[in-house]
């Protein structure tokens, strides 16, 4: 008796497996009838751009500063298909140990929280929800159209939304003339625009310019050499429009 119950174990565990792997894709696909379709998107962006005074998407993101964003937020970025399932462990494993939020947006997934639920919601279910429209967003657009719109409604700190508004107003030249350490500088502020802001906080800006300066060497981007001539070489204008005396030695 003992070993028929034994030899039934696997097939009961093959059957709730299979159930649970038919009810996510469910899931799935009702959350994608569900979620609004993301046709708009770019309509959105260019929306969010005219709102806060952008000129409008970029032909194109610079190769330096995609470098450094994608080293920075989204390692996996040109790979993954709008969620990172290495990231999506790691939160599931964080949230069934009680641990705090570890991050793991990909940069579809932060775009469609600013474009679909105005860059505010972190509730569970607008979380999945932005998770969905991140998977539309990635079906929809190739990785370059991503890029430029996220680059055009992302927020730089010190009141610059968009890169091209970023680069001019810190580095007061065109985000294609950027340097490497410009660039990483300016990837390194989307994770906290505030408190990395260069003018008004120029030490944690470098320490967050150091981090993406080494990321793009751990991603292959840059050499070791290179980065190390780039931390804090790319100096900021300051509020006058004029480089700030104190920030000549730091950014």
């Amino acid at each position: 008796m003992d070993v028929r119950r034994r030899r039934r174990w696997p097939r009961r565990l093959a059957r709730l497996v299979a159930l649970a792997v038919a009810l996510a894709v469910a899931s799935v696909a009702v959350a994608l009838a569900v979620v609004p379709d993301v046709g708009d998107a770019e309509h959105r962006a260019a929306d969010l751009a005219r709102f806060h005074h952008v000129a409008g998407p970029p032909s194109a993101v610079p190769p330096r500063f995609a470098a450094a964003l994608v080293a920075a937020e989204n390692s996996r970025f040109y790979s993954d298909f709008g969620i990172d399932p290495v990231s999506v462990v790691r939160v599931i494993g964080a949230a069934v140990s009680g641990g705090g939020d570890v991050g793991g947006a990909t940069l579809e997934q932060q775009l469609a929280k600013q474009l679909y639920d105005g860059g505010s919601s972190d509730g569970v279910r607008r979380k999945a929800e932005q998770a969905v429209l991140a998977v539309k967003i990635y079906s929809r657009y190739d990785k370059q159209q991503i890029l430029r719109m996220y680059a055009t409604v992302v927020y730089f700190g010190h009141g610059y939304w968009g890169l091209d508004a970023a680069s001019r107003g810190y580095f007061g030249r065109t985000p294609a003339q950027l340097s490497w350490g410009q660039a990483a500088l300016l990837a390194g502020l989307l994770q906290a625009p505030s408190a990395y802001d260069p003018i008004r906080h120029p030490e944690r800006a470098c320490t967050r310019q150091r981090y993406v300066l080494g990321r793009l060497v751990a991603t292959g981007q840059l050499t070791s050499q290179a980065a190390a001539s780039a931390v804090c070489n790319g100096r900021t204008r300051g509020d006058s429009g004029e480089t700030d005396q104190v920030l000549r030695n730091h950014v």
